[in-house]
């Protein structure tokens, strides 16, 4: 068995270091332990300090690409790495390494294939309350969407086994956190949370998340367009059927009218709303099926990239 740890830094000279050596290289029920450092452009130390410590490899970005491709590249390069486990843990320091076995336990014991380290089931140092309040709603819209039970969806320090990597296809550039616990949800993977500790940040501000409300908005569009993408039919059939019931609605009146005086006048602009809102309810629901089928190929492309990632990755290794 064999363990990569991912870091994912953009100018963390005075914080990497240390987090690369708080590693733990020994752990129960792994043959090795290896450090992936991440690098989004750093335009510091970053991974001079990181090698320093001792960091095994490195993959590095002339220009910042944003958290969600760092956290994309991180796990096609684990995998490249042939590990069997993967974690993901920040290079600011603010979340403990040595809670790293708790995290692993439910993976070890066959219990998870995805264990989330939450910060709001275990301690928290410090965290501004607009940033509480914001992790606190985007966790409950997340856990809707993924029909899962969670406490926080915006944490770093995470864990997953090799088939979950494999099964996960980030999409956005900006925000990797909902978007891997929403499709974990309907690819029926088992999630698991675990307490951790998120202590305050010794030094600066994130370089990974240039603002919270820039964060939020992103995380905003990012979800949004996932469910729709997975809901499509549902919503547009609903939309349809509302739309021609409110044409229906101004044809009635139309057709007794008709019917009655052999006249379409006085109720010549009803006529015309009552057409376009049949019309475009039938497109509508035209569009959602249509939408539907596109689901269905993506999932069937998302089983062939399965597959050639595994492959790939085992050549690689």
């Amino acid at each position: 068995m064999k363990l990569v740890v991912t870091i994912p830094a953009l100018n963390e000279e005075e914080s990497v270091g240390d987090v690369v050596r708080s590693i733990p290289r020994k752990l129960e029920g792994f043959d090795e332990v290896a450090v992936l450092l991440v690098d989004d452009g750093s335009t510091d130390n970053t991974v001079e300090e990181a090698r320093k410590a001792g960091c095994d490899r490195v993959l590095s970005f002339r220009r910042n690409q944003g958290l969600a491709t760092v956290f994309k590249w991180a796990l096609a390069e684990a995998l490249r790495m042939d590990a069997d486990v993967i974690v993901n843990i920040d290079s600011d320091g603010q979340y403990e390494s040595s809670e790293m076995p708790r995290l692993l336990q439910p993976i070890l014991s066959g219990e998870a294939d995805f264990v989330l380290g939450s910060r709001f089931a275990g301690t928290i140092e410090e965290m501004p309350r607009s940033k509480r309040i914001g992790n606190r709603f985007g966790t409950w819209v997340t856990g809707k969407l993924a029909r899962m039970p969670i406490t926080d969806a915006q944490t770093g320090y995470r864990a997953l086994t090799r088939h979950a990597a494999l099964m996960l296809n980030i999409l956005s550039r900006h925000t990797y956190t909902q978007e891997t616990i929403i499709q974990a949800g309907y690819k029926r993977l088992k999630v698991v949370e675990v307490p951790i500790t998120f202590k305050r940040r010794s030094s600066g501000s994130s370089r990974l998340v240039i603002s919270f409300f820039h964060y939020a908005n992103r995380a905003a569009i990012t979800v949004g367009r996932m469910f729709i993408s997975r809901h499509a039919l549902t919503l547009m059939t609903s939309a349809g059927v509302l739309s021609i019931l409110f044409g229906l609605g101004f044809g009635g009146r139309v057709l007794f009218h008709y019917f009655s005086t052999g006249q379409v006048s006085p109720f010549l602009p009803s006529a015309v709303l009552a057409g376009f809102g049949v019309v475009f309810g039938v497109q509508l629901i035209a569009l959602g099926m249509i939408s539907s089928m596109v689901a269905d190929n993506r999932d069937l492309v998302e089983d062939a990239l399965y597959t050639l990632k595994d492959r790939h990755s085992a050549r690689e290794a």
